[in-house]
């Protein structure tokens, strides 16, 4: 038998391998294949049958790991559609969907978790007859009382380690035939240690009702948009959904989260309603709680699946929804190849298995919101906050100042005025005075943007990445936050050996700094990526939050979704400005639906709320959209500005990035590259395809590897989807300076 193996690797072809007699009954699509491939055991996965080859001798099969297929006949169809539209390899696409434990070839999964469990064999209703056995064993009679109190099962290490009786005791007790020892898989349930939480009684309102109606009446492969501003409810309806879905019909669904720091609190909710249904699936869960987790869902042991982006693959049976939370987020696309985009896969899923998929945001991406537009959408509104809930009131902080004001050496009063301006230190006052709790938004962390000497005015950069280097002041060095380079603080200026080494810019750990000096009984958390590294600090903090332990939450864009805590009646922004001149078409899109985020964090309980942005950009309209809250208006403006030069959604885009360890390499291959493509095109023109570029990446050095980019835009995306195909599997790339073309369909920004 000849079976066709897809393996991950940069090469645009399966595989033809021999599957010997013995294993032949049983080789099947979509089931893991360990095979030999240039001289080392590679696991790839069966997609089909293969014709013979008659000019080559084939290798065979070393071992197929698995009694049945891990990747279901659908995600392999998924998998294909996912290689053609994002132009990858299948097999590179194929390992999106399996945990990483099973894609090695020297483990094919890891242990499950087992442990001893002391079960009682007999019951021994008599105490006259329990005194005749245990007569001379008053210890086996201790043990065996106490495992029939904790109802006739007891782990064995609770027994010897925990109620230190001796082994021998257990033994005695087997012996007799009184107990059993049996080893017993366990669970592990990465949210084991979380209470559940009695689920929360809400009655819908007008609107959520109208939502609710309008999706059950849906049918298969139906898409809503949800368009609810911040504290509308979109997660009742989301859960009025799942429980008919689940509970009613029986079926399974999946709901994806933007942050790994939602998903503690979106789980919890979940949970409150589901129970043990709901299964956990992100990347900060160890490899064995991954794959228990992967198999719960497979085996139908749970029906729901919560997590990232990488939670769309689940391996549901008779998925009946999809929800997208905060549809428009960007952590939604993929960083590396196959570089696909959630909410597109949600989408294409459900389609193919008869599923209905949500999606909600009270800032929607252009994309969708165009969409809804022209009907390919349905679009469902909850306009208003739910209950006596209202949106906040926002204000906004001119920052701006007269070149007569400004001062060369502020003392330390000016230190905190240049960064928290009056307004925003007196609301944060009376917060601490009425017990009231406020969040504070720096999307920059770090203690200063970057070292930049007095005298000669040299900035400390990386050694590796064309950008400067992050002060950090705990611990104190100096870091690159593309690559990870840290080295120590600088006490002179390497090129002019001056001594006057300024600090520039602002990050979440000065802000931190001088709001603790500023008040110091204020108890203060810091959330960004610095504190969060551990594998439960999102929930631990804000676990913390909410049980009142927090007066001001400070941090990066973590904290500007998703997080709903009554008590939070102040938002500020420290610098609504971070990002919002970035090269990059989406940088305006991004800083109105950050804004308008954190805001709506603020006034979910009866105390109300008010947001302060603070800016130098008072007149921008994603600041004057935010502080309306005029979605309507922004879409309209935005789009006005994406008509010319066109971007996306008025057309498709491409972004294809080439990349060297010598500069004039990278720039030599991108001009080749560049005119290799407009050579192909009028040869065979295509409407509407358009090459721009080449150009240096806006961060032209990353990981000491050179960047250049160039941009394919296209009217019609099976146009692109050719064009992409054709020049990733032609295009000459020479093999000499570590030369390599990455090929980026839909990003979500051009950096």
């Amino acid at each position: 038998m000849l079976v066709s193996v897809a393996l991950p690797l940069p090469l645009f072809r399966n595989f033809t391998y021999e599957v010997d007699a013995a294993a032949a009954a049983r080789a099947r699509p979509g089931m893991r294949a360990v095979v030999p491939f240039r001289n080392r055991r590679q696991m790839g996965v069966i997609v089909g049958a293969a014709e013979p080859v008659a000019t080559i001798k084939l290798k065979r099969v070393l071992e197929l790991p698995d009694d049945e297929p891990v990747v279901s006949s659908g995600m392999l169809a998924l998998c294909d559609w996912m290689a053609s539209y994002y132009v990858v390899p299948l097999g590179v696409a194929l390992r999106c969907v399996l945990p990483a434990a099973l894609l090695s070839h020297s483990a094919p999964a890891p242990a499950r978790l087992t442990r001893r469990v002391a079960s009682l064999r007999r019951d021994l209703p008599s105490l006259l007859h329990r005194d005749r056995i245990f007569a001379r064993a008053p210890q086996q009679r201790v043990v065996f009382e106490l495992i029939e109190s904790l109802g006739g099962r007891a782990p064995v290490e609770h027994l010897t380690e925990r109620m230190s009786f001796s082994p021998s005791v257990l033994r005695g007790l087997i012996a007799r035939g009184l107990i059993t020892v049996d080893a017993e898989v366990v669970s592990r349930d990465p949210f084991a240690w979380r209470a559940v939480q009695e689920p929360a009684a809400h009655e819908p309102s007008d609107a959520q009702r109208e939502a609710i109606e309008a999706i059950d009446g849906g049918r298969p492969g139906d898409v809503f948009l949800l368009h609810g501003v911040t504290g509308s409810g979109k997660t009742l309806v989301y859960i009025e959904l799942l429980r008919r879905v689940v509970l009613e019909e029986g079926r399974t669904a999946i709901v994806l989260v933007p942050e790994i720091a939602l998903t503690p609190q979106t789980v919890d909710r979940f949970r409150a309603v589901f129970g043990d249904r709901i299964a956990v699936l992100h990347s900060a869960l160890s490899d064995g709680e991954r794959h228990d987790e992967w198999l719960a869902l497979r085996d139908g042991r749970k029906q729901i699946a919560v997590g990232a982006r990488s939670a769309v693959f689940a391996p549901l049976r008779n998925l009946g929804a999809i929800v997208v939370d905060e549809e428009h987020e960007s952590s939604y696309k993929q960083g590396e190849s196959p570089r696909y985009h959630a909410r597109e896969v949600a989408i294409v899923r459900a389609r193919a298995e008869g599923a209905i998929v949500v999606l909600g945001s009270a800032t929607p991406s252009l994309e969708s919101w165009v969409n809804a537009r022209t009907g390919k959408y349905a679009l469902l509104t909850l306009p208003e906050r739910v209950g006596l809930a209202t949106l906040p009131k926002v204000e906004v902080i001119d920052r701006r100042e007269p070149r007569a004001m400004r001062r060369q050496s502020p003392d330390a009063a000016d230190w905190l005025r240049a960064v928290v301006s009056e307004p925003l230190e007196l609301a944060l006052s009376e917060r601490l005075r009425a017990g009231e709790q406020s969040i504070l938004l720096l999307n920059r962390r770090g203690y200063a943007s970057f070292i930049q000497c007095g005298e000669c005015g040299d900035v400390a950069t990386c050694p590796n990445c064309s950008i400067t280097l992050t002060y950090h002041r705990t611990p104190e060095r100096l870091v690159c936050h593309y690559c990870q380079h840290a080295e120590a603080p600088r006490t002179v200026c390497p090129r002019c050996r001056g001594v006057l080494l300024r600090q520039r810019g602002l990050g979440t750990q000065q802000v931190e700094r001088l709001l603790a000096d500023r008040f110091p009984s204020a108890r203060i958390a810091r959330m960004d990526v610095d504190t969060t590294s551990g594998k439960w600090a999102h929930a631990e903090i804000l676990d913390r939050v909410g049980r009142g332990e927090v007066d001001i939450l400070l941090g990066t864009q973590m904290i500007a979704k998703g997080l709903d805590f009554p008590n939070v009646t102040l938002v500020g922004v420290i610098d609504a400005d971070v990002g919002i001149n970035l090269p990059d078409f989406r940088a305006s899109e991004r800083c109105f639906q950050l804004l308008s985020q954190v805001a709506g964090r603020a006034g979910r309980g009866p105390k109300g709320g008010r947001v302060l942005i603070q800016t130098r950009v008072p007149d921008h309209h994603a600041v004057r959209c935010a502080v309306a809250h005029d979605y309507f208006t922004f879409v309209r403006q935005e789009l006005e500005g994406r008509e010319a030069p066109a971007y996306p959604p008025l057309v498709r885009l491409a972004n294809v990035v080439f990349s060297g360890t010598t500069e004039a390499g990278t720039e030599q291959l991108a001009t080749a590259a560049a005119s290799w493509l407009q050579t192909l095109l009028r040869k065979r023109p295509m409407d509407g395809v358009r090459v721009i570029g080449p150009a240096p990446c806006p961060v032209e050095r990353i990981k000491n590897r050179w960047r250049w980019h160039l941009l394919i835009k296209s009217e019609h995306p099976s146009e692109l989807t050719r064009l992409g195909r054709y020049f990733v599997e032609r295009f000459p790339v020479p093999k000499s300076g570590e030369l390599r073309v990455t090929f980026d369909r839909d990003p979500v920004a051009l950096l």
